[in-house]
């Protein structure tokens, strides 16, 4: 309830910076550049949207890098990009439930919204309350990936048609690398001697799906709190149980909990991107690719 209330404040000083603003001359008209103003909620979309976009498109992203995007709430600041922006994407499934209050608030008639995430089969978070019902990783699956491209892809083309032919090629291009990457990692991980691993926040489910592995977190899939005792000893457990070599962690997340517990086990700890944020100047096919190097590895661990 206190979120709702703390939206509602948000959205309507939101609103009266907006309709204070010359009578809406901030009106999408286009960057100075010439180059398509896109708006996006964190750097997973930022990736995607430059993929597709390249140097037609100008990126402004509302969530700052080293935040993590499952807590943040925006506010009037973060979201003044929206009225002069031409496309908003957000990924979806809950990871940004502010976002379609955010447009209603903007009143940029011309704005064209994608939902990057829609048509991908949406795996339950297993909780309930405010985060959602969703996981809402989908961008860490080399398969989501493709369907966010592709949703990206035809945003752009609708708010700048005259485009259409570099967008739809640079789309296919990066398709191609995805799938290519999905398919020499495939047959990797069928080949692997175990399918299990251990993370420190539940955001891989559905690269998990993807290669048919599954995924054991210290935390859960919104990184809310550190995890019981019991639950760390069963995790504890688990690795030991299963000879667990690697304790992955990652840049958002408190390595603490994963420290604790791959002592405990016997184990290392080796850091693993989420792409929720920019990490190490390196791009997402960079990113996922070294992620998939060390599961891959932390399966063949003897």
């Amino acid at each position: 309830m206190l979120k709702k209330r703390i939206w509602r404040i948000v959205a309507s000083a939101f609103a009266v910076a907006l309709l204070s603003s010359c009578s809406g001359t901030k009106q999408a008209t286009g960057s100075a550049d010439g180059k398509l103003p896109v708006s996006v909620t964190f750097n997973a979309m930022a990736e995607f949207v430059h993929a597709v976009g390249k140097d037609k498109v100008s990126i402004s992203t509302i969530i700052p890098n080293g935040t993590e995007p499952h807590d943040f709430e925006p506010k009037v600041k973060d979201l003044a990009t929206l009225s002069a922006a031409k496309v908003f994407v957000y990924n979806g499934l809950d990871m940004e439930n502010w976002a379609e209050k955010a447009v209603q608030s903007a009143g940029n008639k011309s704005l064209v919204v994608v939902e990057a995430a829609s048509g991908v089969t949406p795996i339950k978070s297993g909780e309930t309350g405010e985060n959602g019902q969703y996981d809402p990783h989908a961008w860490m699956s080399l398969k989501c990936a493709q369907t966010e491209i592709s949703n990206i892809e035809h945003g752009l083309i609708k708010a700048d048609p005259k485009n259409t032919a570099y967008y739809t090629a640079n789309s296919a291009a990066f398709q191609t690398k995805l799938q290519q990457l999905y398919d020499t990692y495939a047959a990797k991980f069928q080949s692997a001697p175990r399918k299990d691993f251990v993370t420190g926040h539940a955001a891989f489910a559905y690269l998990c799906r993807d290669f048919g592995l599954e995924q054991n977190s210290v935390e859960d899939v919104f990184a809310s709190g550190e995890p019981s005792a019991a639950k760390l000893a069963e995790l504890v457990n688990f690795c030991r149980t299963k000879q667990i070599k690697t304790v992955f962690s990652e840049e958002m997340v408190s390595p603490a909990v994963s420290q604790t517990l791959a002592k405990e086990a016997g184990a290392k700890v080796e850091t693993i991107y989420t792409i929720e944020s920019a990490e190490d100047n390196k791009d997402y096919l960079t990113r996922i690719k070294d992620n998939l190097d060390k599961i891959y590895a932390s399966l063949t661990e003897t």
